[in-house]
């Protein structure tokens, strides 16, 4: 178990006051037999007119803003509590991992296939084949292909052979130039994992939340992609059910990943979304701080007479 402290501050500057359209938040974490929500707390300023809580099509927590006064400011602080505690992907009951018995080729039962087909739609071309040509490469030619060795081969190899280069604006690369770039940011290797299988007919999701980062030992790389939001994708398998994979870290299973926000496209879990009327040079910039912390690190923090800093970015809609 591993009690977590999330602390996500979004500050929006301006020339001088200008109007606020709505805006839609997303930043609590979902409840699952994993992660269990402590405490929340939002902060929004200036003082929202409304505000309204709601479930999207995905089951995601939503909070949508309303404004009734101008301001040369606008700041979202959002503090959450989190009972975190994530167990190996394809664990048995003993907590020891099992062999997922799953091979390729593969095909769905039909009780589930109706409710997975849109989560198997490929929503990028891939007219010279390059992507699936990239997919099957994973699968054996001298036999069945275990699933579980698929997906985790894959997981890696985008790990260890393509560089991360954190991007704060803009949408998800197409998976083509992902693939034909070798480089990216979290959102792009998610979404070039997520086509990719589904090229191989297996259903998978968007995940968007955060990533817990604690101290490495001497000599061992840092994980990547925290200080703001985080992205990874999540692919059905049955018995086993969603099964989470970071291709940014090469995590199998979530370990260290605080799952916010699920769908099937990046642009269905964009962590704060709105909008603002004034003149085009009114816009000073924007400030984000993400910062996850353990019990532990809150301890030692304390105690310390160093104090750590949150670290920082410029991107609020999307994961890095």
């Amino acid at each position: 178990m591993s009690i977590l402290s999330i602390r996500h501050l979004t500050r929006y500057r301006y020339r001088k006051p200008v109007a606020f359209g709505e805006h839609r938040m997303m930043f609590r974490p979902l409840e699952s037999y994993d992660q269990r929500v402590i405490s929340t707390e939002l902060v929004i300023g200036p003082e929202p007119s409304q505000v309204r809580y709601v479930h999207d099509v995905f089951g995601n927590c939503v909070t949508i803003a309303r404004f009734a006064e101008r301001a040369s400011e606008l700041s979202f602080e959002s503090r959450v509590t989190l009972d975190h505690r994530p167990l190996p992907a394809f664990a048995g009951v003993d907590g020891e991992i099992e062999a997922y018995g799953g091979t390729m080729p593969f095909a769905y039962s039909p009780e589930d296939m109706p409710d997975l087909l849109r989560s198997m739609e490929r929503q990028h071309p891939d007219s010279e084949g390059a992507l699936e040509r990239w997919a099957r490469s994973f699968l054996r030619h001298d036999g069945r292909t275990a699933l579980q060795t698929l997906l985790a081969d894959m997981t890696q190899a985008i790990y260890s052979e393509f560089r991360y280069a954190p991007r704060l604006q803009g949408h998800a690369q197409c998976p083509a130039e992902t693939l034909a770039l070798r480089t990216g940011t979290c959102r792009d290797f998610a979404v070039l994992m997520m086509e990719a299988v589904r090229s191989l007919g297996l259903a998978a999701q968007f995940v968007s939340g955060y990533l817990y980062c604690p101290p490495r030992p001497a000599g061992l790389p840092a994980k990547l992609g925290g200080g703001h939001t985080h992205a990874w994708v999540r692919v059905y398998l049955p018995a086993c059910g969603w099964v989470e994979f970071d291709p940014t870290n090469g995590i199998v299973g979530n370990a260290d990943l605080i799952r916010v926000a699920i769908a099937r496209d990046p642009r269905q879990a964009l962590p704060l979304s709105g909008g603002w009327s004034g003149e085009a040079g009114d816009c000073l910039g924007m400030e984000v701080e993400v910062e996850v912390l353990s019990e532990h690190d809150c301890a030692m923090a304390s105690t310390s007479p160093f104090a750590q800093q949150p670290q920082s970015s410029t991107d609020v809609a999307l994961a890095s």
